[in-house]
């Protein structure tokens, strides 16, 4: 399900957090492309005005398309365009905590989740132990053809 994030208003949100206050817009940015990959997901993240001079910081965020909406428009009226002319809206998940794109977003039939409610499932996933599964090899030790192949390999044969 693509996911359509109102940049500045999650970053005002998760400013509120007493351990996040003075998270950048570039470290925000990396923390959702991390989770995107995670749930195996593609977003885009629009933000108000024309964004930092350099938008190197931007650059190379797996799962995320960062856009800064300029001085004609704001975030908020980019992030309504993109719902209404989306294909498939119902597939189609939009964070924000705006009145006006959540009204937008229940029009068109797409998920709509609050920036709040958003940050918490976002550190949820990131805060998870992953486990990687072991070899099964690791086990049940080398068959006994292989031992053979790795001392003749080494010149241990017996």
């Amino acid at each position: 399900m693509p996911v359509i994030i109102d940049g500045y208003n999650l970053l005002r949100s998760v400013q509120k957090a007493e351990d996040f206050k003075s998270i950048s817009d570039v470290h925000l940015c990396r923390l959702i492309g991390r989770y995107l990959k995670l749930i195996g997901e593609k977003g885009e993240i629009i933000f108000d005005g024309t964004g930092p001079r350099d938008k190197g910081g931007f650059d190379d965020i797996s799962n995320l398309e960062v856009f800064f909406a300029g001085l004609a428009t704001d975030a908020d009226h980019v992030i309504e365009d993109k719902i209404r002319a989306n294909t498939a809206p119902r597939r189609l998940t939009v964070v924000s905590s705006d009145r006006e794109v959540a009204k937008s977003a229940q029009a068109r039939k797409a998920t709509m989740v609050k920036s709040e409610v958003f940050w918490d499932e976002l550190q949820k996933q990131l805060s998870r132990k992953r486990t990687t599964k072991e070899p099964t090899e690791k086990r049940r030790g080398l068959s006994e053809s292989e031992t053979e192949q790795w001392l003749e390999f080494f010149g241990l044969e017996q």
